[in-house]
């Protein structure tokens, strides 16, 4: 069993065989003519986006935003266990106690995903903390030199 969420609004569930009953043919890369019930539609896949499980149709010149949920997303949600944090992360925390070693971004920087915000030195080991997504430094909560505890905010993000 799948599940799609279409636009936010409609839910579909999804059967295997269901996929039998359709007459699919890919035309070109990305783009497919089906015949469903006797009639006909083109597909074109305008936009994927394999980590949040969402792709963009453009049907018979319409797009829909299409997020596709498999049978272990549905299995996680049945456990009220979300397969993906929704919402940002408004902070960065330490995950071990340390000593804070350097600070390569300031307050009002804007960063992307994977860029390196501070080296946090613990069991005598340096640990590169990064961005865990794009955004805005809003503030810096420690400094070079500093020992933290575990789960201590270390920056926030606007």
């Amino acid at each position: 069993m799948y599940k799609t969420i279409v636009n936010n609004q409609y839910e579909h569930g999804i059967q295997p065989q269901d996929f039998e009953l359709l007459d699919i043919v890919m035309l070109e890369e990305g783009v497919f003519h089906i015949i469903d019930n006797n009639r006909s539609y083109t597909a074109r896949l305008v936009r994927t986006d394999w980590e949040n499980k969402t792709i963009v149709l453009r049907i018979n010149g319409q797009d829909y935003e299409v997020l596709l949920k498999d049978k272990m997303d549905l299995l996680l949600e049945s456990m009220g266990i979300g397969t993906k944090n929704t919402t940002k992360a408004d902070v960065l925390k330490a995950q071990m106690p340390g000593l804070i070693l350097s600070i390569p971004v300031a307050v009002g920087d804007t960063v992307l995903k994977g860029q390196t915000l501070l080296i946090l030195e613990a069991m005598k080991m340096e640990n590169v903390l990064t961005a865990p997504h794009d955004g805005l430094i809003q503030s810096i909560e420690v400094t070079k030199g500093q020992a933290v505890e575990k789960n201590a905010v270390l920056i926030k993000f606007a």
